[in-house]
């Protein structure tokens, strides 16, 4: 099948199938003599499986581990699992951080009485040091 076929079937966009040739993360396709390059099921399972890894948010690194021991028969699944774990606990960490974030501009929003008056408090706390927000929850 041609580019355009792996695309719609794997439902990865044609310059995204080129770029994951570009930087190793799928082999280049072998060319038609007019230089089309040519994918077969294989390619197209290999597409579906970045696209879900990306759709996680794995990525381009991992995917590249995750595709090299998908391939390899002679793997561990203690090796994938430790990959996935270590992910989640990123993932974790990234979510308690945008709950503080969240928490925070909740705070801001909370302070503003969003009336027809210039002076607002999210601004002000936006323009805020950290030192000086300290010292006023102090």
């Amino acid at each position: 099948m041609n580019i355009g076929e792996a695309a719609a079937a794997s439902g990865i966009s044609r310059k995204m199938i080129r770029y994951y040739e570009e930087t190793g993360l799928l082999a280049p396709a072998p060319r038609t003599s007019a230089g089309y390059r040519l994918y077969n099921d294989n390619c197209v399972q290999q597409l579906s499986f970045i696209k879900r890894a990306r759709d996680l948010g794995f990525s381009l690194e991992r995917i590249k581990t995750l595709l090299d021991l998908w391939q390899n028969t002679d793997r561990q699944s203690a090796d994938v699992k430790a990959l996935a774990q270590q992910y989640m606990v990123e993932l974790d960490q990234d979510i308690m951080h945008l709950q503080s974030m969240r928490q925070q501009l909740a705070e801001l929003v909370n302070q503003c009485h969003g009336d027809a008056q210039s002076a607002c408090s999210i601004l002000d706390g936006l323009a805020q040091t950290d030192s000086t927000a300290l010292a006023s929850k102090a």
